[in-house]
């Protein structure tokens, strides 16, 4: 991975208790990832802690939620030419050892990889993971492709999706948008990973908010996506590019 440029968005919004456990571990044990850490307006001391040690950080004047933040270090990433691109979690949940393995299962030809907790493993039987399940049978329902765990924040981009996400809006780092990049013949694996509960600090998502989301992600693709234009521009470009592999050949 050494000649591959590679980049670690760490979306942070009030994460004073663990952005600094996260960042050393990644610069003491995977110095061969470069990180970004987007600081999503917090209110506590995330931005001054990240500025006193030196980090890489991009400061939002205000709180533009998971979806603006994630946009906002994909953009750097397509200005700066990264290659790929790791959606990374700054609660300590999210573990660098598998990076590698999404990066080997991308050389596949994928467009994402989804670092999942449930490729090998079943779901445990608890309402926490009753949504996944559902959102699972949505996806499948919608696109015909199985995705076990739709609300995992791990996800590894390759340059055409850093250039998707960077130059599009309404692509915010969720299932539904998931589901519309497969209906648009996006290429998406799932690697199995192991994660940590979070140590310090509380998820955005409680009881009700959970509810929320949920209606609003199966509203998103049972509906809306079939007004979403669709111009089918991976599976077109994949096309073009088995068309030339196969001119190659034939001339060979």
């Amino acid at each position: 991975m050494e000649n591959k440029k590679v980049l670690m968005i760490i979306p942070a919004y009030n994460e004073q208790d663990n952005i600094i456990r996260v960042v050393e571990k990644i610069k003491k044990n995977y110095p061969q990832y470069d990180y970004i850490i987007v600081n999503d307006g917090s209110i506590d001391h995330t931005s001054r802690r990240c500025h006193k040690k030196g980090y890489n950080i991009i400061d939002l004047p205000i709180n533009l939620g998971l979806a603006g933040a994630f946009q906002t270090g994909l953009k750097y990433a397509y200005f700066h030419g990264y290659e790929y691109a790791i959606q990374f979690d700054a609660d300590g949940q999210h573990k660098p050892e598998y990076i590698n393995a999404m990066f080997e299962k991308m050389q596949q030809g994928y467009d994402i990889i989804i670092g999942s907790r449930f490729v090998d493993k079943k779901k445990e039987i608890s309402l926490r993971m009753l949504g996944s399940v559902v959102l699972s049978l949505a996806i499948w329902l919608t696109t015909g492709k199985r995705v076990t765990d739709p609300t995992s924040g791990m996800r590894m981009f390759n340059r055409d999706m850093i250039r998707e996400f960077a130059l599009s809006i309404n692509y915010g780092p969720e299932p539904d948008t998931i589901s519309y990049l497969l209906k648009q013949g996006a290429n998406v694996a799932e690697v199995q990973v192991e994660m940590e509960e979070r140590i310090s600090g509380e998820s955005y998502l409680n009881m009700s908010t959970a509810v929320l989301y949920m209606i609003r992600m199966l509203i998103s693709i049972f509906f809306i996506q079939n007004f979403r234009k669709r111009d089918g521009r991976f599976r077109e470009k994949r096309n073009l590019a088995i068309k030339d592999d196969v001119r190659e050949e034939n001339h060979v």
